[in-house]
């Protein structure tokens, strides 16, 4: 008996294959737990039309990322910091102040989880490194001088 699965099942598939199971496995336990529907005409139809629109949604998706990296990268942020002995920051610079200078300074909003960077305890010239979408980065410049 053919069936779609709606959930990952450890050992049989992932979530949205269609396999061949035996008659009692699909009525007697993917069935009543909910873990598959049978493969039916009309389901397998709906299967195929729910991975398509997925997979316009994940081209979209990476078309607004792209856009998104080409503006990151034309930008340069600028910290003034009080600087101590030794050319030492009070503190650091953090992902989290990067995702706020880009808001308020160009009005880019980003998540401070997609920022990949070491935190800057001197001054000088530095990158963060944005990763938007699957397989799309950019590269920040940040400048931090003393303020």
């Amino acid at each position: 008996m053919k069936v779609i699965l709606l959930k990952d099942i450890k050992g049989t598939g992932k979530k949205g294959q269609v396999i061949e199971a035996s008659d009692g496995h699909a009525r007697n336990y993917l069935f009543p737990r909910g873990l598959a529907k049978p493969a039916t005409d009309s389901s397998v139809r709906e299967l195929e039309h729910q991975k398509a629109s997925a997979d316009k949604r994940k081209e979209k998706e990476v078309d607004v990322s792209k856009a998104l990296a080409q503006q990151l990268e034309a930008i340069s942020l600028k910290f003034a910091v009080k600087i101590g002995e030794g050319g030492k920051l009070f503190g650091s610079i953090t992902t989290k102040d990067v995702a706020e200078a880009l808001e308020k300074q160009h009005g880019i909003k980003i998540d401070k989880k997609k920022l990949e960077l070491v935190p800057i305890k001197s001054t000088g010239t530095t990158h963060a490194e944005a990763k938007l979408a699957h397989g799309v980065h950019a590269n920040i410049k940040i400048e931090v001088v003393e303020g």
